[in-house]
């Protein structure tokens, strides 16, 4: 009798603790398809640069991060509103997000690239003039090319809301190019073929997580950042993703502050 009562008491007790477990699990989005900085793989998980990071992250506040996958818009709704506690999907931090969201340090410095079919006659952002161009709806190059329309000239802008149908798009003819994150573009072409990078844009973008707007585990986590670019842990996962080693003073070596503004 004594052993079935102690019985029901470890059953009770496992069955107790196992929701608080659940909910100290780090709640992560991220958009599904953005190598090599998250992508869902066929079993179901997430691998990439920013997954190792944030998997680290978790690691050290002692949990696990559960990563859920969503369509981009997607990502700055659920931050917002709570639902998740980061978002990881190489985003770039701007004055205007940071009206409604947090961002913690950067930890890559960021550049666009332009997407073309090779043989394209595109080889600047001049070249763009009286072309039809295409990005991904709400991300930074949308900003960017919409930003300088005039400027540069282009013919028709196309939103997608993945950056598989921006590609197959390009791909196809629709757009003749494609503004995206250079390093996502060069990732992307080496699995397809007959798609070029035809020049990379520098703008000095910041790379970093998103947090709801005043997030209690925001300064937690920065320092958490910050001690694995002290440690040299970072450094590692840059070199596994990008294939070399992190500049001395890139942002990937340098411990840095809460972001309060784009600069």
């Amino acid at each position: 009798m004594m052993t079935r009562r102690i019985l029901l008491g470890l059953t009770l007790a496992v069955g107790l603790a196992t929701p608080v477990l659940a909910q100290d699990a780090l709640r992560v989005a991220a958009y599904p398809a953005n190598p090599p900085w998250e992508n869902k793989t066929e079993a179901g998980g997430f691998e990439g640069y920013e997954v190792d990071i944030v998997n680290e992250i978790a690691k050290r506040m002692g949990t696990t991060a559960n990563i859920e996958g969503m369509d981009f818009k997607a990502l700055f709704v659920a931050s917002a509103s709570g639902r998740v506690d980061m978002v990881i999907s190489s985003l770039t931090i701007t004055d205007e997000r940071l009206q409604s969201q947090s961002f913690t340090q950067p930890y890559f410095e960021g550049a666009l690239g332009i997407g073309v079919k090779e043989g394209s006659d595109i080889t600047s952002v001049e070249g763009l003039k009286g072309k039809v161009v295409g990005s991904v709806a709400t991300s930074f190059p949308e900003a960017w090319l919409k930003e300088r329309a005039a400027e540069i000239g282009y013919a028709e802008y196309k939103s997608y809301d993945t950056t598989s149908n921006m590609l197959t798009d390009l791909q196809n003819g629709r757009i003749d190019a494609a503004v995206n994150d250079v390093v996502g573009l060069r990732y992307a072409f080496s699995q397809m073929k007959g798609l070029d990078v035809a020049a990379e844009i520098v703008t000095g973008e910041k790379f970093a997580m998103m947090m709801p707007k005043g997030s209690d585990k925001l300064e937690k986590v920065n320092q958490i950042i910050s001690d694995m670019k002290t440690d040299g842990t970072l450094a590692k996962i840059y070199e596994k993703w990008m294939g070399v080693p992190p500049a001395a003073g890139s942002f990937a070596v340098t411990p840095m502050p809460v972001p309060t503004s784009a600069n």
